[in-house]
């Protein structure tokens, strides 16, 4: 291949780039950019790395302990079907994204900042600070989404160049931040790590003021709480139907009982004499890389296995969206996903709890190892709760899958499917 050809070929991406950035705003794309390949893809890798430190080295958390807060940490993407609907229905200041994105800045800002200067902070504290930094990352990542899914109205055509830019802003950013997260904690601790936190959250402050957004009027609130009580009874409609519940249950189910032991595995990698014993940098990169002999085979195969088990989730999922609330119910189910995850990190905690895996003990942990593989296999028993039709098919009744003359568009009154599926997903490959 000539210079030429090779040089054309390099410059595609920037054309693309250049390209989406014209049709779309500057503002758009650099938030895209910022967001979920800073804040979300980089950040919330290297908090994983920095979390599992902290825990252990300043909390001396036993496995067990730290696993359960782990989960504890999640619970604002548990709620962030909320954060969606609050950024739909009830503009700040005449505004629905700008200020979303300010306040999620501003929240991470505060949680960061106040994790690194703290000395000896109370675990309790602590974890609100955790929670906190979630909390930022979570409302971030739904008001971007937000943006993406109104731009994808606006501009079909550039729709899915918009999910690739959003993909690959992920991917690279996470791959980034797994790749230096054992180094950067090495060299200034995890505190360190904390507060360089900070500056990924001040980016998307940044966001909130470069964002080009419609200044609208002021919104009737008393039309806000009428559209919440709304959706409460047509979900709650819907959730009757027995081709919906029963789904929903193998959903919460097979994830449920997909224990999550990774932090026993983390202390086990870090502080066993007889185990593998890795340093800070080594355990950065096997959580980027994921194969590094028979430990890293488990959680490569692990996490295909729970990537495979997803798609047909997703599938399903958006099969029981009833009409007129498709966003909402949507929503609806991705909590109850992320409800089942948050069991399956407390399970886990329980199991190594139980079978006193702690930071010395270790003799039973292949015990939990053996207990978590079975219980995985548990879903096929249960498949009884999907029902058995074509797949091409729709699932709900034909009366539920009519829209009602009269109705708002989706865009203004229903939540994102994209940022429940993009954070879902997330937590996928952090479990």
């Amino acid at each position: 291949m000539n210079t030429s050809k090779m040089g054309l070929i390099l410059r595609k991406p920037f054309y693309w780039v250049k390209k989406l950035s014209e049709e779309l705003h500057w503002s758009f794309v650099s938030a895209v950019v910022l967001v979920y390949g800073i804040n979300q893809g980089m950040s919330l890798s290297l908090i994983r790395i920095s979390t599992q430190y902290y825990m252990k080295d300043e909390q001396k958390l036993q496995p067990s302990e730290a696993q359960v807060y782990s989960g504890i940490i999640q619970l604002p993407w548990v709620v962030k079907p909320l954060w969606g609907f609050l950024t739909d229905t009830l503009p700040i200041f005449g505004y629905r994204r700008r200020p979303y994105f300010a306040l999620g800045g501003f929240i991470g800002v505060v949680a960061m900042l106040s994790l690194s200067i703290n000395q000896n902070l109370h675990l309790a504290s602590a974890l609100l600070c955790l929670m906190g930094g979630s909390a930022g990352a979570a409302i971030a990542d739904v008001t971007i989404d937000a943006c993406v899914t109104e731009n994808s109205i606006n501009h079909p055509s550039l729709a899915s160049d918009m999910q690739s830019l959003c993909g690959l802003s992920s991917s690279v950013g996470q791959l980034i931040g797994y790749a230096i997260s054992g180094f950067l904690v090495q060299l200034i601790g995890s505190k360190g790590v904390f507060g360089l936190l900070s500056i990924p959250s001040s980016l998307v402050i940044l966001v909130g003021m470069i964002t080009r957004e419609a200044h609208g009027h002021n919104v009737a609130y008393k039309r806000v709480s009428q559209k919440f009580v709304d959706a409460g009874k047509a979900m709650w409609m819907a959730l009757k139907c027995e081709n919906v519940w029963r789904p929903c249950i193998y959903m919460f189910l097979s994830l449920a009982v997909s224990l999550h032991i990774h932090e026993g595995m983390f202390y086990w990698y870090t502080e066993a004499k007889d185990g593998p014993s890795f340093s800070k940098e080594m355990v950065g990169s096997i959580s980027s890389v994921g194969a590094v002999g028979s430990l890293l085979g488990d959680a490569a195969f692990s996490q295909m296995i729970g990537r495979l088990k997803w798609m047909p989730l997703l599938v399903l999922s958006s099969k029981l969206c009833p009409s007129g609330i498709e966003g909402t119910f949507f929503a609806l189910l991705m909590s109850i996903d992320h409800i089942g995850i948050l069991t399956a990190s407390w399970g886990g905690g329980l199991l190594l709890h139980a079978f006193n895996v702690t930071r010395t003990q270790f003799d039973n942990l292949w015990i939990v190892v053996a207990i978590r593989s079975i219980l995985r296999m548990l879903p096929v028993c249960i498949l009884f709760l999907i029902p058995s039709s074509d797949p091409n098919a729709a699932i709900l009744p034909s009366e539920m899958l009519k829209s009602k003359k009269g109705d708002e568009t989706l865009e203004n009154q229903n939540m994102e499917m994209a940022p429940l599926v993009s954070s879902l997903d997330q937590q996928l490959v952090d479990t």
